[in-house]
């Protein structure tokens, strides 16, 4: 046999040896080291949060209480880009059985602070939260409470929002203005349960009323009473302390509202921006006053056929000029108002 083809026999039955033969045993060193470093991954990986980490918000946040069962938090009063958003309010009722948000507030960061506010007076689940209206806002929030597990409650009339182009693009414009609190983690949330009738909710020694008001601020409305306490929270059916956004309201189903609100017994009034108030029906009376104000003078207007701008100019604000955000506010309330009643006017 020739000396290559001896060396090539050679090498193949080393070749074969070697795969047939058993891995060496690892010893109790080596066993207990890779055991332990399996162990350390899984703690690692339960360490890991269940839900993500949204930047810090750096504003102030106070949870103030109102009653035996609720606390709320105050934004400022302002347009919906200052105070990193933080400019509506957020309620918060604790039962025996846990706890019920009411609102969102304007960015996933907010709601991570408010629910860090929440942490320190209780630590029940969270086993709802209510949106009076779909609005920007007071929705971005949402995400935070359905990762926690809360389910997501709404009015008939938000899928009008949701499934317009006016959504998305007020996100992505949101994600510009109130970045990092906004970013590209935040998203449009789908209720979980669609409300069209009034329903009752009972959290073991407090129940909750939750009124659906129809298409009045928004395209679709909600208010929640609070028993035994006797605490509304109204959402933005009612603004406190400034001027509010009509928007596309139905400003007549909305007079109609507050006139229904003003009779009702409360002790305590949470509006859906500003102070909480102590003379509940003194507020609603105000802010019925200002959108009779924009009709009456609108609604002259239509009547006469006269232009906007001659019928803005004509108008009396007095009674309304000093309050936060009439610059900002009242001249599109009111051609919003002075359009809506031209439509009224034609479906005569």
């Amino acid at each position: 046999m020739q000396v290559g083809t001896l060396f090539s026999l050679l090498v193949a039955s080393l070749l074969l040896l070697s795969c047939d033969a058993t891995p060496p045993t690892a010893s109790d060193a080596d066993t207990k080291s890779a055991g332990e470093k399996m162990q350390a991954t899984d703690k690692s990986a339960q360490a890991e949060p269940a839900v993500p980490v949204y930047p810090d918000s750096e504003v102030e946040m106070v949870l103030q209480k109102v009653s035996d069962h609720v606390w709320f938090v105050q934004g400022e009063a302002g347009i919906a880009t200052d105070n990193e958003g933080f400019i509506s309010n957020a309620s918060v009722i604790i039962g025996d059985n846990g706890i019920v948000v009411v609102d969102a507030l304007g960015t996933p960061s907010l709601a991570q602070l408010l629910i860090s506010k929440i942490r320190k007076i209780s630590d029940k689940p969270f086993l709802k939260v209510i949106a009076t209206h779909y609005h920007a806002d007071h929705i971005y929030g949402l995400q935070v409470f359905q990762e926690l597990g809360a389910e997501v409650l709404a009015p008939v009339g938000v899928h009008n929002y949701l499934d317009s182009p006016n959504a998305m693009e007020r996100l992505e414009e949101r994600q510009f203005s109130l970045e990092p609190w906004v970013n590209e983690n935040t998203r449009l949330v789908v209720p979980d349960q669609i409300l069209d009738e009034t329903t009752t909710l009972d959290l073991g020694g407090v129940t909750l009323t939750l009124a659906y008001l129809g298409a009045a601020h928004s395209d679709g409305d909600l208010s929640v009473y609070v028993e035994p306490d006797g605490v509304l929270i109204s959402g933005d059916i009612i603004f406190e302390g400034r001027i509010p956004f009509v928007g596309d309201a139905n400003t007549k189903q909305w007079l109609d509202i507050l006139t229904r609100m003003e009779a009702q017994q409360m002790s305590a009034l949470i509006p859906g921006h500003g102070a909480m108030a102590s003379k509940p029906n003194k507020v609603v009376g105000l802010m019925r006053n200002y959108l009779e104000a924009l009709r009456n003078q609108m609604s002259t207007a239509v009547e006469e056929m006269n232009s906007f701008d001659e019928a803005y100019a004509e108008a009396d604000w007095s009674g309304f000029e000093d309050l936060p955000a009439f610059n900002e506010a009242n001249r599109k309330n009111a051609y919003q108002v002075f359009l809506s009643l031209e439509a009224e006017l034609l479906e005569q």
